[in-house]
């Protein structure tokens, strides 16, 4: 699970096209998720997945806080513990964002990261347990989005003019490099998304030049095919086995 909800979610989350006749993300909403990974053929549920957003304020601007966190159970955590956060701060019509922050403690590797962004221009500051803080800069895409926002962005787009089989390709930054991504548009598909009952779903696959993900449309997303394209369902393939996050409550949206 290191990892993987987040990029896997961040691959579809891209660089469409607003819809200016969707609804924005509200501040308030709550998604949960149950984290589950094969072991030894069954899908064993072993973490919780959170992701919510609220409204901040400050004296020039509003922001729109996205965050997302992971966590094992503590009958799991012997084996891997996992207590990540990561955060962005965006404009709440382009979901653009202005601050990223990442903070994970996984399996006893603790990492802190935070971007500040100012159009293509990135300064990244990372800490790691018993080592100096360092500093760096690097340019991006002026597309391009932290992981965190692009769990958003897609939910203003324009999904049903998309036909099955076609692609779209974008970038996203991850770990201070641009990732090269393709989503494939597979289809619909009734998919049960929790308190929401059983919803149509917009299938996607996910393909990224990245040792993360592994297989041809092994990496899924069903967004819930209406106005709020809420994740409903994730499946990932990686090269030490396969998962899923599964919604089982979505509050405030």
């Amino acid at each position: 699970m290191k990892k993987v909800l987040v990029i896997l979610t961040a691959l579809v989350l891209c660089s469409f096209k607003a819809d200016t006749t969707t609804a924005g993300i509200p501040s308030g909403e709550k998604l949960v998720y149950a984290g589950s990974y094969n072991m030894s053929g069954l899908m064993t549920h072993i973490a919780q997945v959170t992701m919510s957003t609220e409204s901040v304020k400050t004296a020039k601007n509003n922001y729109l806080h996205i965050s997302c966190e992971l966590s094992t159970f503590t009958k799991w955590d012997k084996f891997f513990k996992i207590r990540d956060v990561y955060e962005s701060y965006v404009n709440p019509t382009t979901m653009m964002p202005s601050l990223y922050k990442r903070s994970i403690d996984e399996g006893g590797y603790i990492k802190k990261e935070k971007y500040v962004i100012k159009g293509t221009s990135v300064t990244s500051t990372t800490s790691k347990k018993n080592k100096v803080e360092t500093t760096r800069k690097f340019t991006i895409g002026k597309s391009t989005q932290d992981v965190v926002s692009m769990m958003y962005k897609l939910r203003t787009a324009d999904l049903a003019s998309m036909k099955t089989g076609a692609t779209k390709s974008f970038t996203i930054v991850f770990d201070e490099e641009q990732v090269p991504v393709t989503i494939k548009m597979m289809g619909i598909e009734t998919i049960d998304a929790g308190n929401l009952g059983d919803k149509k779903c917009y299938k996607l696959s996910i393909g990224a030049k990245t040792k993360v993900l592994k297989g041809t449309d092994k990496n899924l997303i069903w967004l819930t095919a209406d106005d709020k394209k809420v994740p409903a369902l994730m499946k990932f393939s990686i090269p030490v086995g396969t998962g899923q996050l599964v919604l089982t409550s979505a509050t405030g949206i």
